[in-house]
């Protein structure tokens, strides 16, 4: 499986973990994981900043799988299959066709944001 493969899979799994945690029928010790998964993968804040060359990227690579597979080992199989249906039908043209699932994890940056500016003025 070539990068751009691996990015477009990985899009879809985000997608399918947003879907999974709206879901009434996902436990609630799944949605944690799950929104954990998403803001780190949305985060522009990472755990090992990437200029530092190789280790920078070997958190993406390595922290992102193993959350997603965290979460998806969490959630009742039904309701990640039907999460996945959905997903690939977003993704369908190579953009996600529901642009508002973004809305959620701006409006948290932008909070925090605004918290630490509020905290350091």
């Amino acid at each position: 499986m070539n990068i751009k493969e691996r990015i477009k899979q990985t899009k879809e799994k985000i997608t399918q973990l947003y879907l999974a945690i709206k879901s009434k029928d996902t436990p609630w010790y799944a949605k944690a994981i799950g929104g954990v998964t998403i803001a780190y993968a949305l985060s522009p804040i990472d755990l090992i900043p990437d200029f530092i060359p190789v280790l920078g990227y070997l958190d993406d690579l390595i922290m992102l799988p193993l959350l997603i597979k965290l979460a998806i080992l969490l959630i009742p199989k039904e309701v990640w299959v039907d999460c996945e249906i959905k997903a690939k039908e977003i993704w369908k043209d190579g953009k996600p066709k529901i642009w508002y699932f973004a809305i959620p994890i701006v409006l948290i940056w932008l909070l925090v944001i605004y918290l630490v500016i509020r905290r350091f003025l």
